[in-house]
């Protein structure tokens, strides 16, 4: 697989006024973010609020955005990578359908959340033998990655469950989200000279992360910003001060992850892009999303929009 490494924005769901899923929206997203020189696309990840939808709409949401991001690849003549997670359940069995039914609809590696491989963070052991019997359900030919999601809780990996996948040879995409430099460089060097490559989901440390081995970001605020995240894990080393400039105003703006009520502000957000966005979400009530927060995403997409025009972009 070629994969194309870089920007990385964590897929929306966007809704219709009725609360079902609104795929021709989602279409809208795609081209957005192939216009806005993304690399690819988290597919059905928690962004996508994966644990309100049912397995169709995850089913259907992913086979949207696939299609879409192969649609844009071609006519653009370049690579848009998919990576698609998706498995919400508690038991390997039902996780090895829900992971089978992603990997029918499209994907370019099927993407395990740690926390499901163990629900009650028994241990490491419990870990893997959760993951071997997990691996012999699906296909022999699907690639295969790791996202360290917060919800319900954060498992993080650890050496030994890093080694179990490298020597599986079957893993290539890591979205990590530790949020600490020294463990990203800790497996960086222990993914030193694998096709298991760690994007960081971390605004904060994500220039540090390129510098040592990281191959890019995937995260939540590629949903507002694509082009700079982009730029940055294009840019950081043939121009360092810039790069410099660059990740202190994403970092900066990455503390809005948890200040203002995501994802309500990335939809508003692709409103403001010219996507227009009902404002609905299933992980909270719309109620949430502020004039005080309308006015937050305003006020970041005119600075970064200015940025942007400062890089030529």
């Amino acid at each position: 697989m070629n994969y194309n490494f870089g920007s990385y924005p964590t897929m929306i769901t966007p809704y219709r006024a009725d609360g079902s899923v609104d795929l021709e929206t989602a279409k809208r997203y795609v081209r957005w973010y192939a216009e806005n020189n993304c690399d690819g696309i988290f597919a059905v990840c928690q962004s996508s609020e994966i644990f309100y939808l049912s397995v169709d709409e995850r089913v259907e949401l992913n086979r949207t955005v696939y299609a879409a991001a192969k649609e844009e690849a071609a006519r653009r003549g370049r690579p848009m990578t998919v990576v698609s997670s998706g498995h919400v359940a508690n038991t390997v069995e039902e996780q090895a359908d829900e992971l089978n039914r992603i990997a029918e609809s499209g994907t370019d590696a099927l993407i395990w959340i740690t926390n499901r491989l163990d629900p009650n963070n028994e241990g490491d052991d419990v870990w893997i033998k959760n993951a071997e019997a997990l691996l012999k359900k699906l296909p022999q030919n699907v690639n295969l990655g790791l996202y360290e999601c917060p919800y319900p809780y954060k498992r993080l990996v650890t050496p030994k469950i890093l080694q179990w996948c490298l020597d599986t040879d079957r893993f290539y995409f890591m979205k990590d989200t530790c949020c600490d430099m020294e463990e990203i460089r800790r497996r960086l060097k222990q993914l030193e000279g694998s096709h298991f490559y760690l994007l960081n989901a971390n605004c904060q440390t994500l220039l540090e992360s390129l510098r040592c081995g990281g191959k890019g970001y995937c995260g939540i605020m590629a949903n507002y910003h694509p082009k700079l995240y982009a730029w940055l894990c294009k840019h950081y080393n043939d121009n360092p001060e810039t790069a410099e400039v660059v990740q202190g105003i994403l970092g900066t703006f990455g503390f809005t992850e948890s200040g203002i009520p995501y994802p309500l502000t990335a939809k508003h957000s692709m409103t403001l892009c010219g996507i227009p966005t009902e404002n609905i979400a299933r992980n909270r009530p719309s109620s949430d999303l502020t004039d005080y927060g309308r006015d937050c995403v305003r006020q970041m997409k005119i600075a970064t929009d200015r940025l942007e025009q400062e890089l030529g972009l």
